[in-house]
C-alpha cells in the first residue's frame, strides 16, 4: 500500500506542476498577485508531494519489498542497512526521483526564502521550476518508473551492483545532484528575467547566493566522486578524463565563470548579456551530464541505462529546454542595455580574463568528449579522446588562469594600478618560487617544469594571504589595528581567500603526485619483501574471509620504516554471491598527505599473487584543496549580504528593455 501511495503521490506532483507552470504566469503578466503567489504555493506542495514519493521508494528498499521491480532489481535482503538506503539512487529510476526531489527541494527554497523578491520575477522563475518538474516527472511516469510491481514476487532480490556498495554511494550523487540541479535556479531566474524584462544588479544579488550554494555543492560532489573511484576501483587513479566524470566538470567551470560574472553585474552592472548566456549555459551543461549518463551512448562504470527509448525522451528534454532558452535569449538579448564600462587593467578587466579562459577551458573539454559520438554518429567510425588530449588542452590553458587569479582581487574596480599589484605580490611570488624549489629538492628531482607547477600552486595559497594581509592594512598600522581589520573584514573575503587557496593546494596535490608517485608491478609469495616511497613493503599471506553478502580473499601487508613496523593494512579481491561480480579493495595506507597504496592482482601458480603497490606524496592536497574551496563557499554563503538577500526593489525600477520602457 505504501509502494501504490508513493505512485499516486508522483502523479498528484505531475498534476500540481502542470498548475504551477502555467497559472504564474498568467498571473504575471496580468500584474494578479493571487496567481502570482499559487506559484509559493505549489512549490511547497510540489515538494511534499515528492517527497512523499521518494520516501515511499526507500521504505521498499528498507523493508526488502522485493514485489517491486525496482527494488528486486538492485537490492539484497543481505545487504547493509546503509547500502540498501543508498541503492534507492544507485540505479537509473531511483537516482531521476532523487534529481526531482532536489528540483523541487530547491524550488522551495526559492519560494520560502524569495520574499522579498519582485513578484513577477518570482512567480516566473518557480514556473520555470514546475516546466521542469513536468518534464522529469512525465520522464519517470512514463519511461523509468520505479513503482512496478512484479507477480510472483520473487523470494530475493538480484543484489546492486557491487562497485555501488560502498558509503561513496550514499554521499557522492546527492552532492553531485545539489550542484547540478541547484544551477536550476540561476536557470530558472534567467528565464524569469528575461520573460519579466527585468535585469540589472539586484538581478545579481539574487542569484550570486544560489550559484554559490550550486558550484560548492558541485565542488563537493566532483570531489567525492574523484576519492571514491580512487580507492574503490583499485586503479590507483584520481581523474581518468571519463566522459561522464567530464560532464560534471564542465557546468563546474561554467558555474565558476558564473559566480564570477555575476559579482561583476552586481558591483558594476556590467556583463549583463554575459551573465545570463552563463546562467542558460551552466545548467545546460548540467542536462547534457544526464543525458550522457542515461541515454546509453556512453558506456562508462557511471552509466545506469542502455534503453534507447529513455535516451530519446531525455534528448526531447534537452532539445526544449536548451534549445527554448537559447531560442528566449536571442530574442530578448539584443533589447538587453549594455551596462557599465571599464578599463582592461581592473578587477573587472581580470574577472573577464576569468571567465575567457574558464569557458575556453569547459570548450575544450566539451569537445574532447562530444566530437567521437558526433563523428561515430556521423560516420560509423569509432575514435577515442584520451588523457593526452585533456591534459595538454586543459592544462595549458590552466597556466595563465593560476597567474592571473592572485591579481584579481588586488585590481581596484573600473581602473586599477597593474603595478601597484605586482609590487603587492613580488614577495608573494618570491615565496612560491623558493617552496617550489625546496619542495623539488626535497623530492631528489624529477621534470624540471614540475617546479614551476608546484611554484603556481604556492602563489595561488601565497597570493590569498596577500590579499587578506593587504585588506587589513598590515604593514603600515599597528598590529591591534591590523588585527581588528581583518576581524572586521567580509565573510566574504575570507571565503574568496579560501576559494584560491584551496585551488592551489589542489594544484600543489595534482603535480606533486603526477611527478613523484612511485609503482610497483611484482609477483610476491608469502614473507617477500618491496620497498616502496622509503617503507618496507612486507606480504604476510593471504586468508579467506566471508561478507554478508560476498567472499573475499584478503592480503595482508606490513609496513616497516628503518626495520621498524609502523603500519599494517589488508588488500582483498572480493566475489559478490548474487551477481558472482569481483571487485578489489585496495589496502591504503596514510602517513600525513601521502599514501601508500596496494592492490591485489592475480594468482600465480606457484602460490605466490601479483601486486601493484603505489607510493602516492602529497595525493591527499588534491582532496584537502577542495575542502578547503568548499569551506570557501560555504564561509561567503554565511556573509550577511548574502543571507539577507538582495534589497528591496526601489520606488522606479530602471527598466532593462528599451522596447518596455517606451510602452
Amino acid at each position: 500500500m505504501i509502494v501504490e501511495i508513493g505512485h499516486y503521490a508522483l502523479v498528484l506532483a505531475l498534476a500540481v506542476a502542470l498548475i504551477n507552470s502555467v497559472l504564474p504566469v498568467i498571473g504575471a503578466r496580468r500584474n494578479d498577485a493571487g496567481m502570482m503567489e499559487l506559484a509559493t504555493t505549489g512549490a511547497y506542495a510540489l515538494f511534499v508531494l515528492v517527497l512523499l514519493s521518494f520516501l515511499s521508494l526507500v521504505w521498499a528498499y528498507e523493508a526488502s519489498d522485493f514485489s517491486v521491480k525496482n527494488v528486486w532489481e538492485n537490492s539484497h535482503s543481505a545487504m547493509p542497512a546503509i547500502f540498501r538506503f543508498s541503492a534507492v539512487w544507485g540505479n537509473h529510476e531511483g537516482s531521476m526521483m532523487l534529481w526531482l526531489l532536489i528540483l523541487t527541494f530547491f524550488s522551495a527554497l526559492v519560494a520560502l526564502f524569495g520574499r522579498n523578491l519582485p513578484e513577477s520575477l518570482k512567480a516566473n522563475a518557480l514556473a520555470v521550476q514546475s516546466w521542469m518538474g513536468v518534464a522529469f516527472a512525465l520522464f519517470i511516469l512514463l519511461t523509468s518508473n520505479p513503482f512496478i510491481r512484479l507477480s510472483p514476487v520473487p523470494a530475493e532480490g538480484e543484489d546492486l551492483n557491487p562497485i555501488l556498495q560502498d558509503v561513496g554511494l550514499a554521499i557522492h550523487p546527492p552532492l553531485l545532484y545539489l550542484g547540478y540541479v541547484g544551477f536550476s535556479v540561476s536557470f530558472s531566474f534567467a528565464i524569469a528575467a528575461l520573460l519579466d524584462g527585468r535585469l540589472d544588479a539586484a538581478w545579481a544579488r539574487w542569484v550570486r547566493p544560489w550559484t554559490l550554494a550550486a558550484w560548492t555543492f558541485l565542488t563537493a560532489g566532483i570531489a567525492m566522486g574523484s576519492y571514491w573511484a580512487y580507492y574503490e576501483l583499485g586503479w590507483g587513479g584520481w581523474w581518468f578524463w571519463d566522459p561522464v566524470e567530464n560532464a560534471s566538470l564542465m557546468p563546474w567551470l561554467a558555474g565558476t565563470a558564473l559566480l564570477h560574472s555575476a559579482l561583476v553585474m552586481e558591483k558594476r552592472e556590467a556583463l549583463k548579456i554575459w551573465t545570463v548566456l552563463l546562467s542558460i549555459v551552466t545548467f545546460s551543461l548540467s542536462l547534457l551530464g544526464t543525458f550522457l549518463v542515461r541515454s546509453g551512448v556512453l558506456t562508462s562504470v557511471h552509466s545506469f541505462t542502455t534503453d534507447p527509448t529513455r535516451g530519446v525522451f531525455i534528448l526531447g528534454i534537452l532539445m526544449l529546454f536548451i534549445g527554448g532558452a537559447f531560442a528566449l535569449f536571442a530574442w530578448r538579448a539584443p533589447l538587453l542595455k549594455a551596462g557599465g564600462l571599464f578599463a582592461p587593467i581592473s578587477r573587472e578587466g581580470s574577472l573577464v580574463l576569468n571567465n575567457l579562459i574558464l569557458t575556453v577551458s569547459m570548450g575544450s573539454v566539451l569537445i574532447g568528449t562530444l566530437y567521437p559520438l558526433v563523428l561515430e554518429t556521423l560516420t560509423g567510425e569509432k575514435i577515442s579522446v584520451g588523457a593526452p588530449f585533456f591534459n595538454l588542452t586543459f592544462g595549458l590553458l590552466m597556466v595563465p588562469l593560476l597567474i592571473a587569479v592572485p591579481f584579481g582581487p588586488l585590481l581596484a574596480w573600473k581602473r586599477g594600478d597593474l603595478l601597484g599589484a605586482l609590487q603587492r605580490l613580488y614577495v608573494a611570488a618570491g615565496l612560491a618560487l623558493v617552496a617550489g624549489l625546496v619542495f623539488f629538492y626535497a623530492k631528489n628531482g624529477g621534470p624540471v617544469l614540475a617546479v614551476l607547477g608546484l611554484a603556481a600552486g604556492f602563489f595561488l595559497v601565497f597570493g590569498a594571504l596577500a590579499d587578506l594581509w593587504y585588506r587589513a592594512g598590515f604593514g603600515k598600522v599597528s598590529v591591534s589595528t591590523g588585527w581588528k581589520r581583518l576581524t572586521g573584514l567580509p565573510r566574504s573575503a575570507f571565503g574568496t581567500a579560501l576559494g584560491h587557496a584551496g585551488l592551489g593546494i589542489t594544484v600543489l596535490g595534482i603535480v606533486a603526485v603526477t611527478t613523484f608517485e612511485t609503482e610497483n608491478v611484482v609477483e610476491m609469495t608469502q614473507g617477500q619483501t618491496v620497498q616502496a616511497g622509503g617503507f618496507a613493503v612486507k606480504f604476510d599471506g593471504m586468508r579467506a574471509t566471508k561478507g554478508p553478502n560476498f567472499t573475499e580473499e584478503q592480503g595482508h601487508f606490513s609496513i616497516s620504516r628503518d626495520g621498524v613496523q609502523v603500519a599494517d593494512t589488508w588488500s582483498s579481491k572480493r566475489l559478490y554471491t548474487a551477481r558472482r561480480m569481483p571487485t578489489t579493495e585496495a589496502g591504503i595506507v596514510t602517513f600525513g598527505t601521502s599514501q601508500l597504496y596496494i592492490s591485489l592482482g592475480d594468482p600465480m601458480s606457484n602460490g605466490g599473487i601479483v601486486v601493484r603497490i603505489w607510493w602516492k606524496p602529497y595525493v591527499l592536497l588534491i582532496w584537502g584543496g577542495a575542502l578547503v574551496m568548499m569551506a570557501g563557499g560555504f564561509v561567503s554563503l554565511s556573509d550577511r549580504r548574502l543571507r539577507v538577500g538582495a534589497p528591496a526593489r526601489r520606488a522606479k525600477p530602471v527598466k532593462a528593455y528599451a522596447a518596455e520602457a517606451a510602452e
